[in-house]
């Protein structure tokens, strides 16, 4: 079973998403910031972590991106940028933090079904 950690400020996003993922067979977490997520993360040892960008705290989502692909997590995680920001720059850094994949908001819930697909694909597990 996949582990998957969803890391999202907004509640109502984190709702879509795991309403999204509900039918699927992941062990789904989740985290409202970038403290919250790397303690979690260290715990459960997700596959996939879906990672907003903009959260409020000491850490947001690239700072999060950082520590997950620092290699000091037992597994390193995929990792999907979630973002409003939807510059060139924007996904530049979000790739050069460590990301896998960048998905500009709004998204739907395809889409983020196709990304997920794709990552799995990207570490041969399908």
């Amino acid at each position: 079973m996949k582990k998957i950690l969803i890391v999202e400020d907004h509640s109502d996003i984190r709702r879509l998403i795991r309403l999204t993922l509900e039918f699927e067979d992941y062990e789904i977490r989740e985290a409202a910031d970038g403290p919250t997520a790397l303690r979690i993360a260290a715990e459960l040892q997700p596959d996939l972590v879906l990672l907003d960008v903009m959260m409020p705290g000491p850490l947001d989502g690239l700072d999060v991106c950082r520590h997950l692909k620092s290699g000091d997590f037992p597994v390193t995680p995929r990792i999907l940028m979630l973002s409003a920001r939807c510059h060139a720059g924007d996904r530049t850094a979000g790739m050069e933090a460590g990301a896998d994949m960048y998905l500009v908001k709004p998204f739907s819930p395809l889409q983020l079904i196709d990304c997920i697909a794709d990552l799995c694909a990207l570490a041969g597990e399908q």
